[in-house]
C-alpha cells in the first residue's frame, strides 16, 4: 500500500514537468481512445460547452447512446437494485401512497428502473410510467417490453412535452448526456412535474463544465454543473429541495485534472411549493 502511494505521488509529481506531461498525456489518449470496455468508464479533458466537447471526438468515432451496442447496455440492472437507487424507491413508495401515477423517466433506456424497482415497490394499478430515451435505445426497449412487461404498464416517447403534468419527473443517471439542462427542459413545459426525483447527478462544488466519457462503447459529451446552479434553477421554478443523499460508489476522474474530477455523485429529491 505504502508503495503504490509512493508511486501516485510520483506520478503526480511527474506530470507537472512539461516535457514528461505531453508523454503523459499522449499515452493517455491513446488509452482513452482504444478503450472498449464496458466495465470501465474512462473520461478526458474539460471543455466549456457541449458543442466543444463534441467536436473533440474525433469524428470517425460512434458517439452518444443512439447506436445498437449502447442500447444494449444495463439488461442485468431490470433484475437488481444497487444502494444508491434504495433512497429512490423509497420516495418512490411514499409519492404512490400519496396517490402519484404518473413517471416521466427521462434517459430511462430500455425502462431499467421500472423493472428492477417493481420487484420491491407496489405499483398503483393505473401507473403510468414512460420512459424518454434515443431512438436505438427506445426501439431496443419496446422489444424487450414484448417479452419481459407483461402488465404493458411502461411505454416510450421522443418528446419532452410529455413530462408537462406528470406527477414525477424521474432521472437517473442521466441528466450529464443531454444537451440541454434539466431547468431548461421544465421551463419549456406546460405544467411543471409534482415531483422531481433524481439520482446519479455529477455535482462539482464551484463549477459548471464538460468532459468526454468513453462507455466502452461510444463517445459521450458529459456535463457535470456546478452545485449553486443546479440548485438555483431549480429553486427559481418553485421546487424545495427535500431530500438529498451521496452515492460515494460513483467517482468521475479526469486525468491531468484533478480540481475538476468528483470523488462521489448526488442524489435529490424536489417537489414544487404547496
Amino acid at each position: 500500500m505504502e508503495m503504490s502511494r509512493t508511486v501516485q505521488a510520483f506520478a503526480v509529481l511527474a506530470s507537472s514537468w512539461p516535457g514528461i506531461r505531453g508523454v503523459m498525456r499522449a499515452s493517455y489518449e491513446r488509452r482513452f481512445l482504444a478503450h472498449d470496455s464496458t466495465m470501465e468508464n474512462l473520461y478526458r479533458g474539460v471543455y466549456d460547452s457541449f458543442a466543444e466537447a463534441q467536436a473533440s471526438i474525433p469524428p470517425a468515432r460512434v458517439q452518444g447512446y443512439d447506436n445498437a451496442a449502447s442500447a444494449a447496455f444495463y439488461r442485468e440492472r431490470t433484475r437488481r437494485v444497487f444502494l444508491n437507487d434504495y433512497p429512490m424507491m423509497w420516495w418512490l413508495s411514499r409519492m404512490f401512497e400519496a396517490g402519484s401515477a404518473s413517471v416521466f423517466d427521462l434517459g430511462g433506456h430500455i425502462g431499467i428502473a421500472y423493472y428492477a424497482y417493481q420487484r420491491y415497490l407496489r405499483y398503483p394499478d393505473r401507473i403510468r410510467w414512460q420512459v424518454m430515451d434515443v431512438p436505438a435505445v427506445m426501439q431496443a426497449g419496446a422489444e424487450w417490453a414484448q417479452k419481459n412487461d407483461n402488465l404493458r404498464r411502461l411505454s416510450f416517447t421522443s418528446r419532452r412535452d410529455d413530462a408537462s403534468g406528470t406527477d414525477i419527473l424521474f432521472a437517473a443517471g442521466s441528466l450529464q448526456y443531454l444537451d440541454y439542462t434539466l431547468a431548461d427542459m421544465l421551463r419549456g413545459l406546460e405544467r411543471l412535474p409534482g415531483h422531481l426525483l433524481l439520482n446519479s447527478v455529477p455535482i462539482h462544488m464551484n463549477t459548471s463544465y464538460f468532459t468526454v466519457q468513453n462507455t466502452g462503447a461510444s463517445y459521450c459529451p458529459y456535463r457535470v454543473t456546478a452545485e449553486r446552479e443546479f440548485l438555483d434553477s431549480l429553486k427559481a421554478l418553485g421546487y424545495v429541495m427535500r431530500d438529498r443523499w451521496e452515492n460515494t460508489d460513483r467517482r468521475c476522474d479526469i486525468p491531468f485534472y484533478p480540481s475538476h474530477s468528483l470523488d462521489r455523485y448526488f442524489g435529490f429529491y424536489f417537489s414544487r411549493e404547496q
